[in-house]
């Protein structure tokens, strides 16, 4: 077995796939999708059938892995554009703790226990159920922990800050959870003096009423 070959191989793949993850993005490190992880498997899976077989040319495993990076990016590009695409492949949170009160049935349908539930919690430095007002299931499978605040202890409910507006669209369902449409959001909205729903990046209604609004940047 030639080990320099191995070597050189093992280092050379492992810059193309710093390179190749550096080119998909932070994203793909910071927060694994289902798409992000089948992506990682078969380029892992690339590099060591390439490092395994030195008689293969280099060829037939960079290719694949600049195929895969490729097309990752070109998911994620449309994915940036199109909101049903990014909740097909990526998914959409799940609220498995809504106003202090626990989702059971929300937790059967994502396979997800109770070990599951407090191990994440304990991992959030949140030792009592009772302290938690949502807990909400990200698309990467990691929980996002809002504690209750004092208002909410003394037996006051709170709304799960929703995006009602996301990047120029109104988020329909949003709205219809919080008991409201979108004639009603538009008219709040030219209250405040936005009268183009598409020059709005974000917007959210905060607990005591009032919005929060980022407008899209001019380019």
């Amino acid at each position: 077995m030639d080990y320099s070959t191995i070597v050189l191989r093992t280092i050379f793949i492992y810059f193309i796939i710093l390179l190749v993850l550096r080119f998909m993005g932070k994203r793909e490190i910071g927060q694994l999708s289902v798409l992000d992880f089948v992506v990682s498997i078969m380029i892992a899976e690339l590099a060591v059938i390439s490092i395994e077989n030195i008689r293969a040319p280099m060829l037939h495993t960079i290719i694949p892995i600049v195929v895969l990076s490729l097309i990752q990016i070109m998911f994620a590009f449309i994915s940036l554009k199109s909101e049903k695409l990014r909740k097909l492949v990526d998914g959409k949170p799940s609220v498995l703790i809504n106003q202090g009160k626990i989702d059971e049935g929300e937790m059967r349908k994502q396979r997800y226990n109770f070990d599951d539930l407090l191990i994440q919690l304990r991992q959030n430095k949140v030792s009592k159920l009772s302290d938690v007002e949502f807990a909400i299931l990200e698309p990467s499978g990691k929980l996002s922990i809002i504690e209750k605040d004092e208002d909410q202890q003394n037996g006051k409910q709170s709304r799960l800050p929703l995006p009602l507006i996301l990047d120029g669209k109104v988020n329909k369902e949003h709205l219809e959870q919080i008991n409201k449409t979108p004639l009603w959001l538009r008219q709040q909205l030219r209250k405040l003096g936005y009268r183009d729903v598409k020059k709005i990046s974000y917007c959210a209604l905060h607990d005591d009423d009032t919005f929060f609004i980022d407008e899209k940047d001019e380019k």
